[in-house]
């Protein structure tokens, strides 16, 4: 938003009165106008930060929602094993979509592990020690995340308090500024 101050321009002749008007992109606009017109881009500038955090929550959302899924697939897995099995015993994990495979190679990698790309890997035969440390590191990016979108939640909810204080200010200065007016009018 452009603003420039213009000379004080002469409103009547009879009257005497005098003001100071402003151009703000190209247009002329008195002091209220733009103090309406700073509250409504104050407004847009907060409701612009809304929708990418908004986004990031999705995002994230949708993470959680697949790593709940791994979790859910390895517990099963290792309810598989006798209470008493070695850790070198082995179980196959079946239910990992191409969808979970990008978060499941990631917590693969966190305990220590070189994954392959193919989804074929999961197939494979786990051991109870694996598949116990698969179920940790899930349990750990799960809170990591849970973490982060209460961070991102009470971010989001201040953006949209100062979004709404921004837009009941604009109101605001609105409606004063049409009672004024009307009162000058009523007055002439």
């Amino acid at each position: 938003m452009a603003i420039e101050r213009q000379e004080p321009v002469r409103l009547s002749q009879d009257w005497g009165v005098e003001f100071s008007d402003y151009m703000v992109n190209g247009k002329l606009a008195d002091f209220e106008d733009l103090a309406v017109r700073i509250a409504e881009n104050r407004a847009v500038a907060v409701e612009k930060e809304v929708a990418p955090l908004s986004t990031r929550i999705q995002i994230r959302n949708k993470e959680l929602e697949l790593l709940g899924s791994l979790l859910g697939i390895f517990t099963q897995t290792q309810a598989k094993y006798a209470s008493d099995a070695a850790g070198n015993a082995k179980e196959a994990v079946s239910g990992v979509t191409a969808e979970m495979v990008p978060l499941a190679c990631k917590a693969y990698r966190m305990k220590g592990g070189t994954p392959s790309t193919s989804l074929s890997w999961w197939n494979e035969d786990w051991t109870k020690s694996s598949v116990e440390g698969m179920i940790q590191t899930l349990k750990t990016m799960i809170d990591s995340r849970n973490n982060a979108s209460q961070t991102d939640m009470t971010r989001l909810q201040s953006l949209v308090d100062r979004r709404d204080e921004a837009y009941s200010t604009a109101s605001d200065l609105m409606g004063s500024v049409s009672d004024t007016r009307g009162t000058l009018i009523n007055n002439l």
